[in-house]
């Protein structure tokens, strides 16, 4: 998803320190230090959410459409005043990691029954389970779309790991509730049930059969689930009319959904929003989450003029087993300008599909394998040692008391990447609050699996770009 907010360059450049180089020395171009603002992070903790005006059911919130790019508005939950039941920084905060540790946890679930040749995921065929992170109640950035004819405007979840357009749908025997009306088939002159014969039910694994619908059905361990029909819909993105798009009709859900009516899959699968846009987008999107505390709002982009000059190319690594996934090829970590001695096959893809480093939109914090954890923390303690220390919270054993500091000097965190790009962090994600008071923990945590995941949090402010028919992934060179 892929922003590029010129108007807010200048402005952000005053607090965010985003470098990249291709420079595999340790003479970097980058300060080994920065400057965390303590007192403006903390005062960004007491954002109070604003509306986010209606608009007539004929317009979608968009930003800029031309042929073979498509933009949409980004927005946090914590903005969107019906998602939010809550001012309280540490309450949200507590809530954001309870779905990070739920998210998580399925993911690696998930991936582990994918490389044991199993799957406790009955849509397998679309390549990811419909409800992906929001089942897990990890949603966290959404968008507005049109669905239908004439389009019903609904906020939908954004996940890169997931490949289906899924929303609740009448008649509602079970659904959980969700700020706007639930969508009416009833009501759409352009939806059309995939029938029991047709090539798309055939892909689905234990695939049903009412009434000569294709029927669908996910289910999930901690009780989850969505079922319901499959569709071909259109949907309206501010002035583009995109036709026949395959979505899954839930008539039967529960979780722990919150507001959005249904999930944008962004995965890699054939299925997904990307690849039923195929040709038409050149299998390109990119985007931006917004920083935390910012007035603006982030932005999804879809399409090869996306594809920004300047930016910093990584190879995308293919998993056959989990092919939903954007695997990169992560080297190692560094803290205060220094690599840390991790060994690069920590980090390393293997031949049965386990380990490897992918890039989450649904996950907050990111997860390391222990043994590079450890030493990536302890590296980080070395330098911060003028820094008083405070007690561990929630999932992070690092945390300091920076009450009634106005800011301090922080030893730059980097990951180092295949072919030689190095992406330094600004502070701010990789120093979080966890209370109004001061208190601040290291953003990142230990992984009980191989699995890497760079999660949210350290992806916030940062253009990266997804251009999954060439393979690669691009950081910057804008921010938002």
């Amino acid at each position: 998803m892929f922003m590029m907010l010129h108007l807010f360059l200048l402005l952000l450049t005053t607090t965010i320190t985003i470098t990249i180089t291709i420079s595999t020395s340790h003479n970097l171009s980058y300060p080994h230090f920065q400057d965390l603002n303590v007192q403006q992070t903390i005062q960004e903790t007491k954002l109070n959410p604003t509306q986010i005006p209606e608009l007539p059911q004929h317009f979608t919130e968009s930003e800029e459409q031309r042929p073979g790019k498509l933009k949409l508005k980004l927005h946090h939950r914590d903005k969107i005043t019906n998602f939010t039941t809550t001012h309280d920084h540490r309450t949200r905060f507590n809530a954001r990691i309870n779905r990070d540790s739920k998210r998580v946890s399925a993911l690696l679930r998930r991936l582990s029954d994918t490389v044991a040749g199993e799957s406790s995921y009955k849509a397998e065929a679309f390549g990811s389970d419909v409800v992906s992170g929001m089942d897990q109640g990890s949603g966290e950035y959404f968008i507005r779309i049109g669905v239908g004819t004439p389009p019903r405007n609904q906020y939908v979840v954004i996940d890169s790991g997931s490949d289906i357009v899924w929303v609740q749908c009448q008649p509602c025997s079970q659904c959980y509730r969700q700020t706007d009306p639930v969508f009416d088939p009833v009501d759409s002159s352009t939806f059309a049930g995939v029938s029991c014969g047709s090539s798309i039910c055939s892909r689905i694994d234990n695939a049903g059969c009412h009434e000569g619908k294709c029927r669908y059905e996910v289910s999930y361990g901690d009780g989850s689930y969505t079922k319901g029909t499959l569709a071909l819909e259109t949907l309206t993105i501010g002035k583009t009319v995109i036709q026949n798009v395959v979505i899954g009709c839930g008539h039967r859900n529960q979780g722990m959904f919150i507001g959005a009516a249904g999930l944008l899959g962004l995965g890699g699968g054939s299925m997904s929003f990307v690849g039923q846009l195929g040709g038409q987008m050149g299998g390109s999107f990119s985007y931006c989450l917004v920083s935390r505390g910012t007035g603006s709002s982030g932005s999804l982009e879809f399409g090869r003029e996306v594809v920004p000059v300047g930016a910093s190319w990584v190879p995308l690594v293919h998993n056959p087993r989990a092919p939903s996934f954007y695997y990169v090829g992560l080297m190692g970590l560094g803290v205060g300008g220094l690599r840390v001695s991790i060994s690069e096959d920590v980090f390393r893809l293997n031949e049965l599909g386990s380990g490897g480093v992918v890039m989450d939109t649904g996950t907050a914090v990111t997860r390391l394998p222990t043994s590079a954890y450890n030493a990536f923390r302890d590296a980080f303690i070395s330098q911060t040692t003028n820094l008083p220390r405070a007690s561990g919270v929630s999932i992070f054993d690092t945390c300091y008391d920076l009450f009634g500091f106005i800011s301090v000097r922080v030893p730059t965190v980097s990951f180092y990447f295949w072919t030689g790009p190095i992406l330094t962090l600004p502070a701010k994600n990789f120093l979080i609050p966890v209370d109004d008071v001061g208190t601040f923990c290291f953003a990142f945590a230990p992984s009980p699996s191989g699995l890497s995941i760079i999660g949210n949090i350290q992806q916030e402010g940062i253009e990266i770009s997804v251009d999954g028919a060439n393979g690669f992934v691009g950081f910057g060179p804008n921010v938002c």
